[in-house]
């Protein structure tokens, strides 16, 4: 275990140990049910505040929605410690008050607490969908971009330059049906670069053509999907 994680399993532990030492040292072992209840929710709401990093799924919008996690689970804690404490002092002879009470506070956290992971999770998921298709004009457009560079020829780097610039405008976000039509397009830019190494001016221009006339094709199609 790294040193790191040694320190921070220290720092976990202290309020556990601070909070038993106080305890046990001012009401001793001898409570009334209340008081035991009491201690268990304190213990619950700091395990949950623990346990936080384990319910934020990793994404770029993972800070957002950590920060919102942490914060409510560190304000559930802190509203519990108080009102936890609260009852471990009065020590009322009959549960039911506290009993609520704690009860009402753990199922107001968790209702708010699910509601944003289920945040989290929708966003996720919808990240993980659009990286693919932002790879798509990513890729195709680098692709581009190389070719032309080392293309001499003016009228080919022309026309190389003007499907780039269809490629880079296009939208970026896709349809799942279009996914085959997005593969090929990727595999003609490979046609291409070869016929650029042989130098072929007809076939270039003939497959450049045929890419311009695809992506145009993918990006109308697009529109009636959307």
């Amino acid at each position: 275990m790294k040193k790191e994680n040694i320190l921070w399993n220290i720092l976990n532990t202290i309020f556990l140990v601070v909070f038993n030492i106080f305890f046990f040292a001012l009401n001793g072992t001898n409570n009334v049910a209340s008081v035991w209840l009491s201690y268990s929710f304190i213990h619950f709401a700091y395990i949950m505040l623990l346990l936080t990093p384990k319910f934020i799924r990793a994404g770029k919008s993972s800070a957002v929605f950590g920060f919102s996690i942490y914060y409510i689970s560190s304000i559930y804690f802190l509203i519990e410690l108080v009102t936890g404490i609260t009852f471990i002092i009065i020590a009322p002879e009959i549960i039911t008050t506290s009993l609520l009470v704690q009860v009402s506070i753990a199922m107001l956290y968790s209702l708010i607490l699910i509601a944003l992971l289920i945040a989290n999770e929708r966003t996720a998921d919808a990240e993980e969908a659009r990286t693919p298709q932002i790879a798509f004009i990513k890729e195709a457009s680098m692709k581009i971009a190389e070719l032309s560079e080392n293309v001499k020829d003016p009228e080919i780097k022309k026309q190389l330059e003007q499907i780039y610039d269809t490629f880079y405008s296009s939208p970026i976000k896709s349809h799942k049906d279009l996914i085959d039509k997005e593969e090929v397009l990727l595999a003609m830019l490979s046609e291409l670069e070869a016929l650029l190494n042989m130098e072929d001016k007809e076939n270039i221009m003939a497959k450049i053509n045929v890419v311009a006339t695809k992506i145009n094709e993918r990006n109308r199609l697009l529109k009636t999907y959307n």
